[in-house]
């Protein structure tokens, strides 16, 4: 580990205060492109089969199949890797007590004392709600813990967590996605720069709780090797040389997107002792200004649709565990933003039309009970331009038990 975590380097990087300052380009909200509906047209999936690809591990002797990436619905489009998996007294709110239990001091094992390496892990202001399937045990289910280690920006550690309903190696299996990201300048978008470094944080903290049974195992290959997903070109080339050396990457400039290292496997961690939950309520909020060039992230009418987006977004969190052990929590997004039409085909934005108004909100709410798991997601996109109205609507329900339900909605200008 202490190669990974070069002391001089991180100090240039994040003390000094020059971090990524440079003009990329980024999406407002990521699309998947096989969501992606016909105008005017809306749809619903309810109680979906599971994806194809399966992957299985055997934990003390019990076989756990599941779909080893996260998503954003339940069409198997693959986001993020599964790449931590917990057994034994794992419940989510159980590693969510262990790792908040930790202080934020990593040096034994070579890690630098500062941001975000030694920062206390808390609830995740700003954290989209993502979906795996746990085949055999709960199906569909969503990320009802998360956790960052780190502000918001520039630089955090992100941990969902997804309760499977499955039982293995004497008790709860939880799965769980894991990545260490980047805070886009002029944005409230993350560019995600690593999974292994991630994966390897949450294995030096689950080490240094002293719950473990066994020593952290890896997974055998469940996912995509030796890479999945990239970084952006525009935004790996405004990395600090430091940061790319951090995260193992080729020199630069690029000339092409970055593919992300995943050795395809994930690490097992068997919890043989129960961290306390500790009661109590948390909030905070953090408010991300725009002023950046993004692809138009509905109702494209191709590649070169591109706007200048400026103003506030708000992100709020907060969550309480009470006393008898049920936990609930809420993120939300609310803001009023400007946007131009662009041509960028010249490499100089020059304007195409009037500025307009884009009203975006959403909010998630996640209950969890000894018997029961829900999350519950609503994200709104609408905008008020001189020829028209366009509204992008997504809601998803996601209880542990009872009926699934994705529905998203798409309105664009022209709809017949």
């Amino acid at each position: 580990m202490s190669k990974r975590f070069a002391r001089t380097s991180l100090f240039m990087i994040l003390m000094g205060g020059t971090l990524l300052m440079w003009s990329a380009c980024s999406d407002l909200t990521p699309t998947n492109p096989a969501d992606a509906e016909k105008a005017g047209g809306a749809v619903a999936r309810m109680d979906p089969a599971p994806p194809a690809e399966q992957a299985t591990i055997d934990i003390a002797g019990t076989p756990v199949v599941f779909w080893p990436y996260t998503g954003t619905s339940f069409n198997g489009t693959p986001v993020d890797p599964i790449n931590v998996v917990f057994a034994g007294e794992a419940d989510p709110l159980q590693i969510r007590a262990a790792l908040m239990a930790l202080d934020g001091d990593r040096s034994a094992f070579g890690i630098p004392p500062i941001p975000p390496f030694n920062a206390t892990w808390e609830d995740a202001v700003g954290g989209d709600v993502q979906t795996t399937c746990a085949v055999g045990g709960d199906g569909w289910v969503g990320s009802v813990v998360q956790l960052t280690l780190g502000e918001y920006g520039p630089l955090r550690f992100h941990l969902r967590l997804f309760r499977t309903g499955q039982q293995a190696g004497g008790g709860a299996v939880t799965l769980g996605g894991a990545h260490f990201e980047l805070n886009i300048p002029g944005t409230a978008d993350h560019a995600v720069l690593s999974w292994e470094l991630a994966e390897q944080i949450v294995m030096v903290d689950l080490v240094r709780s002293g719950l473990l049974g066994a020593a952290p195992a890896p997974t055998g290959l469940i996912n995509a090797a030796p890479t999945f997903r990239t970084i952006m070109k525009e935004v790996y080339n405004g990395l600090p040389p430091q940061l790319v050396a951090l995260i193992g990457g080729p020199a630069q400039p690029v000339s092409a997107d970055v593919p992300l290292p995943s050795n395809g496997q994930g690490t097992l961690f068997r919890l043989a002792f129960a961290a306390p939950l500790v009661p109590g309520a948390w909030d905070d909020s953090v408010t991300l200004n725009y002023n950046q060039l993004v692809p138009r992230p509905f109702c494209s009418q191709g590649p070169g649709d591109y706007l200048l987006v400026t103003g506030p977004l708000e992100f709020t969190a907060s969550s309480q565990l009470l006393p008898d052990g049920s936990f609930t929590s809420r993120n939300a997004f609310i803001g009023v933003l400007e946007a131009v039409p662009v041509d960028v085909s010249t490499g100089v934005p020059v304007v195409l039309g009037p500025a307009f108004r884009a009203r975006v909100s959403g909010h998630s709410n996640v209950s969890l009970t000894d018997l029961n798991a829900r999350v519950v997601m609503y994200d709104r996109r609408f905008t008020h331009e001189s020829d028209g109205v366009q509204v992008k609507q997504i809601w998803m329900n996601l209880p542990q038990q009872g009926q699934k339900t994705y529905r998203t909605k798409l309105s664009c200008i022209g709809d017949d």
